[in-house]
Protein backbone atom coordinates (compact mmCIF):
# COMPACT_ATOMS: atom_id res chain seq x y z
CA UNK A 1 0.00 0.00 0.00
CA UNK A 2 1.59 3.46 -0.88
CA UNK A 3 1.88 6.37 1.18
CA UNK A 4 0.17 8.44 -1.19
CA UNK A 5 -3.09 6.84 -0.56
CA UNK A 6 -4.99 5.88 2.69
CA UNK A 7 -6.65 2.52 2.46
CA UNK A 8 -10.16 3.26 4.94
CA UNK A 9 -12.44 0.43 5.20
CA UNK A 10 -16.05 0.96 5.76
CA UNK A 11 -18.96 -0.40 6.94
CA UNK A 12 -22.96 0.57 7.66
CA UNK A 13 -25.65 -0.40 8.84
CA UNK A 14 -28.61 1.27 7.55
CA UNK A 15 -32.66 1.40 7.50
CA UNK A 16 -33.47 0.33 4.30
CA UNK A 17 -32.00 -0.06 0.76
CA UNK A 18 -31.60 3.40 -0.30
CA UNK A 19 -30.01 6.39 1.10
CA UNK A 20 -32.39 9.48 1.09
CA UNK A 21 -35.57 7.64 2.09
CA UNK A 22 -34.33 5.29 4.48
CA UNK A 23 -31.55 6.29 7.33
CA UNK A 24 -27.83 5.56 8.12
CA UNK A 25 -27.93 3.80 11.24
CA UNK A 26 -24.24 3.39 11.92
CA UNK A 27 -20.65 4.02 10.58
CA UNK A 28 -17.84 1.94 11.01
CA UNK A 29 -14.28 2.50 10.00
CA UNK A 30 -10.63 2.02 10.22
CA UNK A 31 -7.72 1.88 8.79
CA UNK A 32 -6.58 -1.09 6.31
CA UNK A 33 -2.59 -0.99 7.49
CA UNK A 34 -4.11 -0.14 11.68
CA UNK A 35 -6.78 -1.69 12.07
CA UNK A 36 -7.00 -0.51 15.73
CA UNK A 37 -7.25 3.10 14.44
CA UNK A 38 -10.79 3.22 14.14
CA UNK A 39 -14.41 4.84 14.58
CA UNK A 40 -17.86 3.71 15.83
CA UNK A 41 -20.85 6.23 14.93
CA UNK A 42 -24.20 5.25 16.04
CA UNK A 43 -27.00 7.75 14.26
CA UNK A 44 -30.62 9.06 14.63
CA UNK A 45 -32.63 7.96 11.84
CA UNK A 46 -33.43 10.89 9.69
CA UNK A 47 -36.66 9.04 8.32
CA UNK A 48 -39.13 7.09 10.05
CA UNK A 49 -39.17 4.47 6.86
CA UNK A 50 -37.67 1.19 7.72
CA UNK A 51 -37.59 -2.04 6.40
CA UNK A 52 -37.95 -4.20 9.62
CA UNK A 53 -35.32 -7.09 8.25
CA UNK A 54 -32.33 -4.06 7.67
CA UNK A 55 -32.97 -3.72 11.76
CA UNK A 56 -32.93 -6.77 12.47
CA UNK A 57 -29.78 -7.56 10.55
CA UNK A 58 -27.98 -4.83 12.78
CA UNK A 59 -30.15 -5.81 16.08
CA UNK A 60 -30.25 -1.41 15.66
CA UNK A 61 -33.90 -0.36 16.39
CA UNK A 62 -34.98 3.44 15.68
CA UNK A 63 -36.28 4.35 18.95
CA UNK A 64 -32.96 3.61 20.67
CA UNK A 65 -30.96 5.71 18.06
CA UNK A 66 -33.32 8.49 18.01
CA UNK A 67 -32.43 8.82 21.97
CA UNK A 68 -28.96 7.77 22.13
CA UNK A 69 -27.67 8.17 18.38
CA UNK A 70 -25.91 11.15 16.94
CA UNK A 71 -27.43 14.31 15.05
CA UNK A 72 -26.50 13.12 11.55
CA UNK A 73 -24.75 16.78 11.01
CA UNK A 74 -22.76 15.94 14.25
CA UNK A 75 -21.40 12.35 13.22
CA UNK A 76 -20.83 12.88 9.64
CA UNK A 77 -18.57 16.25 11.22
CA UNK A 78 -16.92 13.19 13.83
CA UNK A 79 -16.54 11.28 10.63
CA UNK A 80 -14.32 13.95 8.06
CA UNK A 81 -12.34 15.34 11.62
CA UNK A 82 -11.66 11.45 11.51
CA UNK A 83 -10.58 11.09 8.67
CA UNK A 84 -8.88 14.27 8.36
CA UNK A 85 -6.61 13.27 11.83
CA UNK A 86 -6.16 9.81 10.33
CA UNK A 87 -3.95 11.09 6.63
CA UNK A 88 -0.90 12.73 6.59
CA UNK A 89 -0.56 15.78 4.06
CA UNK A 90 -1.26 14.89 0.65
CA UNK A 91 -2.29 11.23 1.31
CA UNK A 92 -5.77 10.54 -1.27
CA UNK A 93 -8.49 8.80 1.77
CA UNK A 94 -10.18 6.17 -0.34
CA UNK A 95 -13.23 4.34 0.28
CA UNK A 96 -12.83 0.34 0.53
CA UNK A 97 -15.93 -1.47 0.81
CA UNK A 98 -17.58 -4.84 0.74
CA UNK A 99 -20.25 -4.35 -1.57
CA UNK A 100 -18.87 -0.87 -1.63
CA UNK A 101 -21.54 0.96 -3.99
CA UNK A 102 -24.18 0.08 -1.26
CA UNK A 103 -21.98 1.44 1.87
CA UNK A 104 -20.56 4.27 -0.38
CA UNK A 105 -24.09 5.75 -1.39
CA UNK A 106 -25.25 5.66 2.23
CA UNK A 107 -21.83 7.33 3.23
CA UNK A 108 -21.98 9.85 -0.06
CA UNK A 109 -25.30 10.89 0.58
CA UNK A 110 -25.11 12.10 4.03
CA UNK A 111 -21.69 13.99 3.54
CA UNK A 112 -23.07 15.71 0.84
CA UNK A 113 -26.72 16.38 3.09
CA UNK A 114 -24.91 17.60 5.87
CA UNK A 115 -21.22 18.69 5.05
CA UNK A 116 -21.91 19.20 1.70
CA UNK A 117 -18.24 17.72 0.57
CA UNK A 118 -17.33 13.96 0.40
CA UNK A 119 -13.35 13.79 1.62
CA UNK A 120 -13.68 10.07 -0.33
CA UNK A 121 -14.60 12.17 -3.52
CA UNK A 122 -16.92 10.17 -6.13
CA UNK A 123 -14.97 6.78 -5.94
CA UNK A 124 -14.28 3.44 -4.19
CA UNK A 125 -12.56 0.28 -4.13
CA UNK A 126 -15.51 -2.29 -4.21
CA UNK A 127 -14.11 -5.37 -2.78
CA UNK A 128 -16.00 -7.85 -4.44
CA UNK A 129 -15.15 -6.67 -7.67
CA UNK A 130 -11.36 -6.87 -6.91
CA UNK A 131 -11.19 -9.94 -5.64
CA UNK A 132 -13.29 -10.94 -8.82
CA UNK A 133 -10.81 -9.59 -11.08
CA UNK A 134 -7.72 -11.06 -8.80
CA UNK A 135 -8.84 -14.26 -8.64
CA UNK A 136 -10.17 -15.13 -11.52
CA UNK A 137 -14.10 -15.87 -9.99
CA UNK A 138 -17.57 -15.42 -11.21
CA UNK A 139 -19.73 -13.07 -9.40
CA UNK A 140 -21.52 -15.40 -7.24
CA UNK A 141 -18.49 -16.11 -6.09
CA UNK A 142 -17.43 -13.01 -4.64
CA UNK A 143 -19.21 -13.30 -1.35
CA UNK A 144 -17.61 -12.71 2.14
CA UNK A 145 -17.86 -16.45 2.74
CA UNK A 146 -15.99 -17.69 -0.41
CA UNK A 147 -13.17 -14.60 0.07
CA UNK A 148 -12.75 -16.16 4.03
CA UNK A 149 -12.54 -19.90 2.76
CA UNK A 150 -9.79 -18.43 0.31
CA UNK A 151 -8.21 -15.75 2.21
CA UNK A 152 -8.82 -17.09 5.76
CA UNK A 153 -9.20 -14.20 7.63
CA UNK A 154 -8.69 -14.57 11.24
CA UNK A 155 -11.74 -12.27 12.06
CA UNK A 156 -15.53 -12.76 10.89
CA UNK A 157 -18.21 -10.63 10.24
CA UNK A 158 -21.52 -9.49 12.81
CA UNK A 159 -23.22 -7.09 11.39
CA UNK A 160 -21.77 -4.73 14.19
CA UNK A 161 -20.04 -1.79 11.53
CA UNK A 162 -17.10 -1.71 13.24
CA UNK A 163 -16.46 -5.22 13.49
CA UNK A 164 -17.25 -5.62 10.22
CA UNK A 165 -15.28 -2.78 8.80
CA UNK A 166 -12.06 -4.64 10.90
CA UNK A 167 -13.33 -7.35 9.09
CA UNK A 168 -12.86 -6.25 5.94
CA UNK A 169 -9.97 -4.52 6.20
CA UNK A 170 -8.05 -7.81 7.28
CA UNK A 171 -9.68 -9.64 3.83
CA UNK A 172 -8.61 -6.51 1.69
CA UNK A 173 -5.11 -6.37 3.00
CA UNK A 174 -4.80 -10.50 2.56
CA UNK A 175 -5.75 -9.76 -1.08
CA UNK A 176 -2.87 -6.93 -1.57
CA UNK A 177 -0.41 -9.39 0.10
CA UNK A 178 -1.65 -11.74 -2.14
CA UNK A 179 -1.53 -9.83 -5.38
CA UNK A 180 2.27 -8.88 -4.55
CA UNK A 181 3.37 -11.97 -4.46
CA UNK A 182 1.73 -12.43 -8.00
Amino acid sequence: MTSEELYVSVDVETSGPIPGEYSLLSIGACLVAQPATSIYLELQPDSPKHDPEALAVSGLTLEKLEREGLAPREAMHKFDQWLKSSCTTGQKIVFVGLNAPFDWSFVNFYFHKYLEANPFGFTAIDMKAYFMGAYGCTWKETKSSQMTLTLQPRSAPNHNALDDARFQAELFALMMAERGKR
